[in-house]
């Protein structure tokens, strides 16, 4: 059965299965809602549903601990009746603008032991438009897809850098170290809400955990390439020294912004001695630099990529401890497994 879903406020409606969650209909009808996971992890999509019964997509849950009290993950919940509802953000976009392309590999380099920094060329003359922190999808031969991020920044749009952690057990990770130059990938975008907000030059902070450094790289690439000012700080969290794989990238960005601010997070380094007396280096997690180093977060805006786990730590330091207000909070959570279909 399909019911009628309307934003309130105003003359936005369109219909919605009873099999789809209201924010892929959103999408299907050219209604961009805030997103990221679409698994009812990262909290982007939370919104009221103020008239009309919804139901757990495939009965999942429809709320989390990002969601206020008043407030439901649109990207779980399906109609039961015709639906009026309060995103907390929607534009209009063109659903053609999505596009799939056959990329090929092109170069495929490790750049730490459990990371390849993998970059695709697309097919001659053609060039892949989207905005500095979206996601791609990779179709496998057995139908189902893997999302990541772009690293590139939007102008280096005749190539596609992804940086991808080797999952054991992985689908398509494991296959990463053996790809070849001009091997084909299906690929299919942009897909992601999780982006700068040009019209602001409040401080900002980027958390990123592991791999989540490729699309907090694709945001600030594209900042220095539009000579955006603003005060920056990056937290990068990873369990030792490698891990912090692309080094050279962060120095290119001091060197632009002399006053930009760079803490590496090192959980499990055991040379405690020699790194404590390293600048910008941090013994611990993630969340627990962002405590340490950024304790009073009012007027700024944070954006954390990284696993369920290290974004909804970082979430409760920042908002709960730090006085960040949780709209200023942007999540791009990595959660392993194939994407949702649609």
């Amino acid at each position: 059965m399909t019911h009628r879903v309307a934003i309130t406020g105003s003359d936005v409606a369109f219909d919605c299965a009873e099999t789809e969650s209201l924010l892929d209909a959103a999408l299907r009808a050219g209604i961009e809602l805030p997103y990221s996971c679409r698994k009812g992890v990262c909290g982007n999509c939370a919104g009221r549903v103020e008239s009309g019964e919804v139901a757990g997509l495939g009965g999942g849950v429809t709320r989390n601990e990002a969601c206020l009290p008043d407030q439901v993950l649109l990207c779980m919940c399906a109609p039961r009746s015709d639906i009026g509802m309060a995103p907390a953000s929607w534009r209009r976009v063109d659903p053609a603008a999505r596009k799939r392309f056959q990329a090929k590999v092109f170069r495929n380099q490790l750049a730490a032991p459990d990371v390849s920094v993998l970059q695709l060329r697309l097919p001659a003359g053609q060039r892949a438009k989207f905005q500095a922190g979206q996601y791609l999808q990779i179709r496998l031969d057995d139908g189902t897809t893997r999302r990541y991020s772009m690293a590139n920044a939007p102008h280096e749009s005749d190539a596609l850098t992804l940086h991808i952690r080797h999952v054991p057990g992985g689908a398509f990770s494991q296959r990463v170290p053996v790809l070849q130059q001009g091997d084909p990938l299906d690929v299919e975008l942009p897909f992601g809400a999780v982006t700068l907000d040009s019209a602001t030059a409040r401080p900002i902070v980027f958390v990123a955990g592991g791999t989540g450094f490729a699309p907090v790289k694709s945001i600030i690439d594209d900042m220095a390439k539009r000579r955006i000012v603003r005060p920056i700080t990056l937290i990068w969290g990873a369990r030792r020294e490698d891990g912090i794989y692309l080094r050279p990238a962060v120095e290119r960005w001091q060197r632009q912004w002399p006053d930009f601010r760079f803490i590496a997070a090192l959980s499990e380094d055991t040379q405690q001695q020699q790194q404590q007396q390293m600048a910008g280096t941090f013994l611990g997690r993630a969340d627990e630099a962002l405590a340490a180093q950024c304790p009073a977060l009012a007027g700024h805006e944070v954006y954390a990529c990284g696993s369920p786990a290290m974004v909804q730590a970082v979430r409760d330091v920042a908002v709960r401890h730090c006085g960040l207000d949780a709209a200023d909070f942007h999540a791009d959570v990595f959660v392993d497994g194939p994407a949702v279909p649609r």
